[in-house]
């Protein structure tokens, strides 16, 4: 699968924007601040219906402009898809495969796999749980649309147990069957989603652990942690339990939606010793372990796009990352750099066609490979 064509309109600070690219490599190079990034964003939105870097649509449209349009053309499996997103200000989110708009955005996920590393990775690690939970979630949700509703459904009857329990102190009131009714939602689906994150990290570790080992020359060995109170005891009697609690503090204390991730250098948390270096190199493994993953189970190549990847990397780990991805294990890559040695590096490295794309000030033109 890869991305033919984008087409931009008014995405930021992309006025207008209308590229081919290489089904194997492209290249972004420019200032920062430039628009670099934007592209990125531009093509993850087309994976996923929402920008990586502002969840808000509304801000995603180019100052002063009224609107914003990207639509990318693919090869998938052999197949044509044009896939289409438009947004008014102050109006509904349009989404369209091949001209023919979606009743669910959930629907649409997993449809185009993608991985993107990118420098505010590092919320995973220095952020809060969830932050972690988002991470998970949302790499089970590409491959697994089952997985997705059950998280869709446990969120709906979390949102309502929490209306409940305020509507309780507000009205000084207490309906114990009431409870029950979303106690019993939140238990079953909560049971599904806890025993796929289990398996999930299990099987991820190990190739986790390998690609950290190639990045680092085996120098360090890393590991990571799933933390939920459903270990240790039954969800159901976890609720009863905490039910006055909950009617004091008007939410729901216990459940999956506080599960974390421990992620640990050695058998200390990285968060708290790890270096620059090898909480890059950290991201980084976890990322491309997440690429391995998605591959098996959807049994497509997902899109990788590396933002600014080499920033805070010594010169070993930065040529290993490069060996990693001149590899043909990998399929399309678009790459972001302010550096154009490390581009260069790369084409060097790599035995496939790629382009070279100059983002200045929010244009972007194409660059044969002998300009500078």
């Amino acid at each position: 699968m890869h991305l033919e064509s984008l087409s931009l309109l008014n995405f930021k600070n992309l006025e207008e924007v209308d590229l081919q690219f290489s089904p194997d490599l492209n290249c972004f190079i420019g200032n920062n601040g430039a628009g670099k990034t934007n592209l990125m964003d531009a093509i993850y939105y087309l994976s996923f219906c929402k920008s990586f870097l502002n969840p808000v649509d509304g801000l995603n449209v180019r100052h002063e402009e009224e609107f914003f349009v990207i639509q990318g053309k693919y090869q998938r499996l052999g197949q044509d898809e044009s896939i289409y997103c438009g947004l008014k200000r102050g109006q509904k989110k349009h989404f369209k495969r091949n001209k023919k708009e979606y009743q669910k955005l959930a629907e649409h996920i997993g449809l185009l796999p993608l991985i993107i590393i990118t420098p505010s990775d590092i919320d995973l690690i220095m952020g809060g749980s969830e932050e972690r939970r988002r991470f998970l979630d949302g790499l089970i949700s590409q491959y697994d649309q089952i997985y997705l509703d059950h998280l869709l459904r446990y969120n709906r009857a979390l949102l309502q147990r929490n209306k409940l329990l305020k509507q309780f102190a507000s009205e000084r009131s207490y309906n114990e069957d009431s409870l029950d009714v979303w106690d019993e939602q939140l238990v079953h689906y909560g049971n599904l989603i806890h025993l796929k994150r289990v398996e999930y990290i299990d099987r991820l570790q190990p190739v986790f652990q390998q690609y950290y080992e190639l990045i680092s020359c085996g120098n360090e060995r890393i590991g990571m942690e799933h933390q939920s109170q459903l270990y240790e005891t039954d969800f159901a009697l976890l609720l009863r339990e905490n039910r006055h609690k909950d009617r004091v503090v008007q939410y729901t204390t216990v459940g999956i939606h506080k599960d974390d991730i421990l992620f640990n250098l050695g058998d200390y948390p990285i968060k708290k010793l790890g270096s620059q270096g090898q909480k890059k190199t950290y991201l980084v493994a976890l990322k491309l372990a997440q690429f391995d993953f998605i591959k098996a189970m959807s049994g497509m190549t997902p899109i990788l796009l590396l933002d600014d990847i080499f920033d805070k990397l010594d010169k070993s780990r930065v040529e290993q990352i490069v060996k990693l991805v001149a590899d043909d294990h990998f399929g399309q890559i678009f790459i972001t750099d302010t550096n154009r040695e490390h581009l260069d590096q790369i084409i060097r490295q790599v035995a496939a066609d790629s382009k070279i794309f100059r983002v200045s000030q929010g244009t972007v033109r194409e660059q044969n490979h002998e300009e500078k």
